[in-house]
């Protein structure tokens, strides 16, 4: 070994420690709160050695993130070595399982969730995006089309909810012994093959021209400051730009809130109200609990796709609040997803939905929800009543049916 090898592999290895680190910290607290003296204290060295190896914390930041998208890179390429849709979606949930339940036992190290993006300036975060997309058409092929408008809308939908199911795992899954990671993985295959619904099931409310928009009003201030953290990230949603969008002064914004903190939570509020208002008054129209949770869906699912909705603020905009704050924000998530599992388990009870893991289907379709706001752009080219329908039902009915 000549010393010149032996101090690259020094540098690599010191580089990756920094990485981990940063990475660590990325998925606790989100970039905003990332500094570089806190990944200093992580690794133990002095802030100068980190900025040797990267001048800035955006550069850091994008290295994390990039490390991240080579790891999706390599789980996508084994995916794509099998014959067929049904075993690419099964060998991808699988690698991403078995990848999970190595960090879970100290075997690898976690990176950094890709949710936080946005969170990025130009030109890094476009570059990042740009990989990002490239990835992400490779997953949309891995179900054939016959290049129909309906077979690419059902390849955008499918591949969506893939993607956002498996990166929001690492949110639940330690719920869980990594022991029983793989029954886990099972259940969740079961219900991304086979859907919520039985098989036959009539597609109540689903037929292109019978879906209504419910009544979405809101109100202007928290519409726009949602779209903008949505579309921007905290960090790019500013005082200055949401009271330009309502054309008011900053004095105004500070009038409503004491700060973004203040906003965020306001927003998230807002976003679960929308949420608990679905659910109970679908359960006040009666019928087969499968019928009920079909209508609250759809109604949340309008929310996210309708251009002229105000849309639920996305999760991504938790690693932003305080720890304190955070912690309730969680709470009331998790309440209003074991609503979703208890109308799931009255809905196996009567017949109208399948027999499936309650608490996975609810964090799935959560996941559904929640994510269906980035596809905005694609409901606007389909026709806001084809998306809504081809999106529920690759989550109602499964990645596959046809």
């Amino acid at each position: 070994m000549t010393p010149a090898t032996a101090e690259t592999r020094q540098y690599l290895a010191k580089r990756e420690r920094i990485l981990d680190a940063a990475a660590a910290l990325v998925n606790s607290s989100g970039v905003r709160a990332l500094s570089i003296a806190d990944v200093a204290d992580s690794v133990g060295l002095g802030t100068t050695s980190i900025t040797y190896y990267f001048r800035r914390k955006e550069l850091l930041v994008a290295a994390c993130f990039d490390r991240a998208l080579d790891r999706l890179d390599r789980l996508v390429s084994l995916a794509e070595q099998e014959p067929d849709a049904e075993r690419r979606v099964t060998r991808y949930v699988e690698e991403n399982f078995a990848m999970l339940g190595r960090v879970a036992r100290g075997e690898e190290t976690p990176v950094a969730r890709l949710s936080d993006l946005r969170a990025l300036d130009e030109p890094l975060r476009g570059q990042l995006i740009g990989r990002y997309l490239t990835i992400y058409r490779r997953v949309r092929h891995f179900w054939d089309s016959d290049g129909s408008p309906l077979q690419r809308a059902r390849q955008t939908a499918r591949a969506h909810i893939l993607l956002d199911t498996v990166f929001w795992m690492p949110a639940w899954l330690p719920l869980y012994d990594p022991r029983d990671y793989g029954r886990v993985c099972h259940r969740l295959l079961e219900l991304l093959r086979h859907g919520l619904l039985p098989a036959g099931a009539p597609a109540a409310g689903l037929e292109t021209g019978s879906l209504q928009v419910p009544d979405l009003a809101t109100s202007p201030f928290l519409a726009a400051a949602i779209r903008l953290i949505n579309t921007r990230g905290y960090k790019g949603a500013s005082v200055d730009l949401i009271a330009a969008e309502l054309g008011v002064t900053k004095g105004s914004f500070y009038h409503h809130l004491d700060g973004k903190d203040d906003l965020v939570q306001a927003c998230f509020e807002q976003s679960f109200q929308w949420i608990d208002d679905a659910q109970r008054q679908a359960d006040a129209a009666g019928g087969p609990h499968g019928e009920r949770l079909v209508k609250a869906m759809l109604s949340l699912v309008t929310r996210q796709l309708s251009p002229s909705a105000a849309p639920l603020l996305r999760n991504i905009a938790l690693h932003t609040l305080p720890q304190a704050i955070s912690a309730q924000v969680m709470a009331k998530s998790r309440r209003i997803t074991a609503r979703f599992a208890g109308t799931m388990i009255d809905g196996i009870t009567d017949g109208s939905i399948r027999p499936i893991d309650p608490w996975i289907a609810a964090q799935t379709l959560m996941v559904t929800l929640n994510a269906a706001y980035e596809l905005r752009h694609w409901a606007a080219r389909c026709g806001l009543e084809n998306a809504m329908a081809t999106y529920a039902q690759a989550f109602l009915f499964g990645l596959f049916n046809e």
